[in-house]
């Protein structure tokens, strides 16, 4: 692909992406998004989605080695919400790549070939030194802090700090907000409680 060409479907979907962020409702918005006005911020969020789009597909993301992580969908166990099913690429973990995110979220309902839909694409990051009440090493991407430091979801998974970018489903939270309250894991209902104080930052 040439430069002009990359340079062009960049452009293009950052429009779609801008296009995206400016027909969310205004009001059923909480929690931070990326400046407008910072042409990093957009560029970096159009090849996010640029490179992830492929990933649609469950096969060619199990393909390109994202594997699923933790036996359950992700539900808020503080409060409303689920994640989904996460999906994820080891080689990627710290990466600060747009193109390279750790992790894809999938639904929790398959379409009618069997397949899970891609709705989220994370970065994670270790916490360096693994204390809860410390955050000097607090990672940013499009303009925005890393979620954290929080414990890890499953076995052998470190205290890290994430961001979520909701680029394939509507969260009504906020597109960078941890926990979608519009969605519910199979056979659980969020109970209303207070937020999670690791996920206190709501990205």
């Amino acid at each position: 692909m040439t430069a002009r060409s990359l340079k062009t479907l960049v452009t293009c979907a950052a429009a779609v992406s801008l296009g995206l962020v400016a027909v969310a409702p205004a009001h059923g918005v909480e929690g931070p998004a990326p400046d407008p006005h910072d042409p990093k911020a957009m560029r970096d969020m159009a090849t996010a989605i640029a490179v992830t789009a492929k990933y649609a597909d469950e096969r060619q993301a199990l393909k390109d080695g994202y594997v699923p992580q933790g036996k359950e969908c992700m539900t808020n166990p503080f409060g409303v919400g689920a994640m989904g099913y996460h999906y994820v690429k080891q080689s990627n973990w710290g990466s600060m790549d747009p193109a390279r995110p750790t992790a894809l979220l999938y639904s929790t309902e398959k379409d009618r070939n069997g397949r899970r839909r891609l709705q989220t694409v994370e970065w994670m990051s270790t916490d360096r030194d693994q204390d809860l009440k410390t955050a000097d090493d607090r990672p940013s991407m499009f303009g925005l802090p890393f979620d954290g430091p929080m414990p890890g979801h499953w076995a052998g998974m470190p205290k890290h700090y994430d961001l979520h970018l909701w680029a394939y489903k509507e969260n009504p939270a906020g597109r960078f907000h941890n926990w979608n309250p519009a969605l519910t894991c199979p056979g659980k209902a969020g109970a209303p409680a207070k937020p999670a104080p690791e996920h206190a930052h709501g990205h």
